[in-house]
């Protein structure tokens, strides 16, 4: 299984690491420190164990519910093929169906690269011991936590990024200063630099040949993880025969009540395009849930939609960007604060980053946030429960938070306003 549980669960090992490294900061002799990547795969297998067990435990012991494992097909509008895992053909057909079939990583077409190992969001979890040097395509947030997480495990890590910032989407300020902090930490971060060619050097190494501003470079790489983005699990889907249309880059159309153009077939999750995250699957049910069961009109349209990126500090992200603020031609104020000025940051000796929040300058409500630092996705929630609420920017900036609490540098933040 790959995703958020196991990719977080080996990311808080890598976090130890770090911490117990720079445990003579804080007045702790703890003597050298070792990670023993076999221990923390297991580690990582359990707790998805655990997680995945029960999940599946509670639909087979769920009245009215088969649960099959297959690889699954349309034939017709309702009408689907399952290669079932015992060697059976079933055909089941039904009024509706949902499609949740969620996406991998696409594989560039890079010379070479189909002919050498490397790795993706997947295989690189089950690795059994850190490589000497690990080279990362795409500085997206999947490279980015595992670039990190590796460089904590002891490896030479290098993130090649082809754009001219980390997290494209992001405002520069924002990348710039994650891409500071990866350095900081000894992750070689090259942007603007594009894979030219892969080749294999011996059994093992990869070298990897680079186009950068400063000219072209060569990389030798004992791993190399491929994170340049997803593409949806559609292509096996046979959606032709059911009349379900696809976008270009194969993702599938949906309304705002996430019907595709077939009536009753429904998409959701990642396999849909749109934001890709665990959270937003599970409120493309709710919606579902409340239009099918509740005869409801909930809609995706409008939704507020919170993120994180797990680097180390994290990135917690809602609504919308300072960048797409001015593209939308909206008027609004920027709020800064640098974590140095957070009480709770500075005790814990952990003042990377920064908070920044873009307000409407006519309405007073907050319109997103990003939250750079330490326990950053917890900050930002607490913003977007605010946003939620269409709470005027000034109700976290009069609040009373207890001292000293992350929490309670809202205050400061929403006195730190400037023009945008």
């Amino acid at each position: 299984m790959h995703g958020c549980t196991p990719t977080k669960t080996m990311v808080a090992s890598g976090r130890v690491a770090y911490l117990a490294r720079r445990a003579p900061d804080y007045g702790v002799s703890t003597g050298e420190v070792a990670v023993d990547l076999v221990k923390v795969r297991q580690r990582k297998r359990d707790i998805v164990d655990r997680f995945s067990g029960a999940a599946r435990r509670g639909l087979e012991e769920k009245e009215n519910v088969d649960l099959i494992f297959g690889e699954a097909s349309f034939s017709a509008p309702h009408e689907v093929k399952v290669q079932a895992r015992t060697g059976d053909e079933l055909h089941l057909k039904a009024p509706l169906v949902f499609i949740n079939t969620g996406t991998r990583t696409p594989i560039p077409d890079i010379p070479g690269l189909a002919d050498v190992p490397y790795l993706t969001n997947a295989t690189i979890m089950e690795l059994g011991e850190t490589p000497e040097h690990l080279v990362v395509l795409g500085g997206g947030y999947i490279g980015l936590e595992f670039a990190q997480m590796f460089r904590r495990f002891g490896a030479r890590v290098t993130v090649v990024q082809s754009g001219s910032q980390v997290l494209p989407r992001e405002d520069e300020d924002v990348a710039t200063e994650l891409a500071r902090i990866l350095r900081e930490d000894g992750v070689d971060v090259l942007l603007s630099a594009e894979p030219v060619s892969a080749a294999r050097d011996g059994e093992r190494a990869v070298r990897v040949q680079v186009a950068t501003p400063e000219g072209k470079r060569e990389l030798l790489a004992t791993a190399l993880l491929v994170a340049t983005g997803q593409a949806p699990n559609t292509d096996r889907l046979q959606l032709e025969a059911a009349g379900i249309e696809r976008d270009r880059e194969g993702f599938i159309r949906v309304n705002h009540r996430l019907e595709t153009n077939v009536p009753g077939v429904y998409a959701l999750g990642d396999v849909k395009g749109g934001p890709a995250f665990t959270h937003i699957s599970y409120d493309d049910y709710r919606v579902v849930e409340a239009n099918l069961l509740k005869g409801g009109n909930a809609s995706i349209e409008n939704r507020i939609v919170p993120y994180c990126v797990f680097t180390d500090p994290e990135l917690g992200r809602v609504g919308l960007t300072e960048r797409e603020a001015r593209e939308r031609g909206l008027p609004f104020r920027v709020a800064r604060l640098p974590m140095t000025r957070v009480a709770r940051a500075l005790e814990s000796d952990e003042t990377r980053g920064f908070l920044k929040a873009i307000i409407d300058r006519e309405t007073s409500q907050i319109l997103g946030a990003a939250i750079l630092g330490l326990a950053g996705g917890e900050v930002m929630s607490v913003i977007e429960v605010a946003m939620m609420g269409k709470l005027p920017y000034t109700a976290l900036r009069d609040g009373i938070f207890a001292h000293p609490t992350l929490a309670e540098s809202l205050n400061n933040l929403f006195w730190n306003l400037e023009d945008g």
